[in-house]
Formats: C-alpha cells, sequence, structure tokens
C-alpha cells in the first residue's frame, strides 16, 4: 500500500499570503499536501480590540478543525495571533507552527541587540515576547527594541507595496547602525527585503516565510486519520 503524504493547513488572517506560502511550500517541503485557510477577521479584531479570548478560542476551533478533516499539522502565518496558535496546541495531536518560531531563534543567534520591525502594533509585543523567550532558553541576554513603520500598513491596504517597502526600508536604516540584527515581525513585510539587502544595511534582516515554511518538511502522516 503506498505511503500516504502528511497533509497540512496552512492558515491565513492575510488574503494575498496564500499565494506567497504556496511556491514556498512546494519548494520547501515538497513532500507534503498544504491545503490553505484564510480567516482575515481573526487579525482585525486583534488590531482593533486587542487579543481577546473569543479570537484566541475561533483560532482554536480552525485547528481542531484542521485536525477533524485529517491534517497532520497546523501553520498559522499571522504573528499577531502566535500566541493563541500556541494555546491550540494541547487541544490536537499533531503539530502546530507558529511562523516566526525559527525567525525568533535565528535572531537570538545573530546577536545581543535586536531590532523588531513591524507596520500593525499588534504584532510588535507578541514577537518580542517570542525573541525573549527564545533568549532565556539559549541563557542570552538581548536588547529588544520594537518599532513600527508609520503608514506602511495603510499603504500596503490602498495597494502601494512600493511605498509599504520605502517606508520599512527607512526604518530599517535608522535602526542598523544601532542593532545586530533586524527582524521583520510581519510574513507580509518579507517582499521589502531584496530592498533592504541590496541598499547600505549591512546587519541581518530576517523575515518569517522561508524558515516558517521550512517547519513543514519535519511533517510524517499520522497512520490513522480522523
Amino acid at each position: 500500500m503506498p505511503a500516504t503524504r502528511p497533509r497540512v493547513c496552512v492558515l491565513h488572517t492575510v488574503t494575498a499570503l496564500p499565494a506567497v506560502f504556496d511556491p514556498l511550500v512546494r519548494k520547501l517541503a515538497p513532500g507534503v499536501d498544504a491545503y490553505h485557510v484564510v480567516d482575515e477577521s481573526l487579525l482585525a479584531d486583534t488590531v482593533a480590540l486587542g487579543p481577546l479570548p473569543r479570537t484566541a478560542a475561533r483560532l482554536a476551533s480552525y485547528v481542531t478543525a484542521a485536525r477533524g478533516a485529517g491534517a497532520d499539522a497546523v501553520l498559522v502565518t499571522c504573528s499577531s495571533v502566535g500566541p493563541f496558535a500556541e494555546a491550540a496546541r494541547p487541544l490536537v495531536d499533531i503539530p502546530v507552527f507558529r511562523v516566526d518560531e525559527p525567525m525568533a531563534e535565528q535572531a537570538v543567534a545573530h546577536g545581543t541587540r535586536i531590532a523588531v520591525l513591524a507596520t500593525l502594533d499588534s504584532t510588535l509585543r507578541p514577537t518580542a515576547d517570542l525573541v525573549r523567550r527564545h533568549a532565556v532558553s539559549r541563557g542570552t541576554d538581548v536588547t529588544v527594541t520594537t518599532t513600527t513603520c508609520p503608514g506602511a500598513h495603510q499603504a500596503r491596504a490602498s495597494g502601494d507595496t512600493a511605498r509599504h517597502d520605502e517606508l520599512i526600508a527607512a526604518e530599517a536604516q535608522r535602526l542598523a547602525a544601532d542593532h545586530d540584527v533586524l527582524v521583520l515581525a510581519q510574513a507580509s513585510m518579507a517582499a521589502a527585503i531584496d530592498r533592504l539587502t541590496a541598499g547600505r544595511i549591512t546587519v541581518p534582516v530576517l523575515s518569517s516565510p522561508r524558515t516558517g515554511t521550512a517547519q513543514l518538511a519535519t511533517v510524517t502522516a499520522h497512520e490513522e486519520r480522523a
């Protein structure tokens, strides 16, 4: 009987992100079959109202539904709701990955002065907290600076991706002189990385989509599906 390919659910809170992650899954985790789920209200509610228990419960329902549909893993691509992904882990017998976890681990490995950039305030605390936790696990003292890029989210929402990337680059340039590594907290910021690394910024600039997706390469199929 042929081996069953692992099935994974990739859960997004931004409509544009399946087009970003699908090619990455095919390249970095070619042994899995992925399907994508998008619920923009998870992010919208978190931005507007903060990290509500009801939003955590809704994300948990997506995780349990994915397991019920036969998924062997779930990847949550939104850093703003990353803590909710962790909270859902005890509910299922499959991995529930945060997209930003490998990025946070890399950031601590690159130095002790870490800048976390975001275009939404809702992403800063979850990402900074994750970086600090990885530092504690390594026994490393770090200084984490958090900053938003004013106007960048609005530019992206209006379709002006060039302006979005330009604003991120300007803020990154300001921070680079005083930090060992720059962290782009949101998966939607990853497109700006070419502009950053092609300019005068010489410190590492980390984003989450590639390393977050690569986690799926470790997934194996359950012998029995629900």
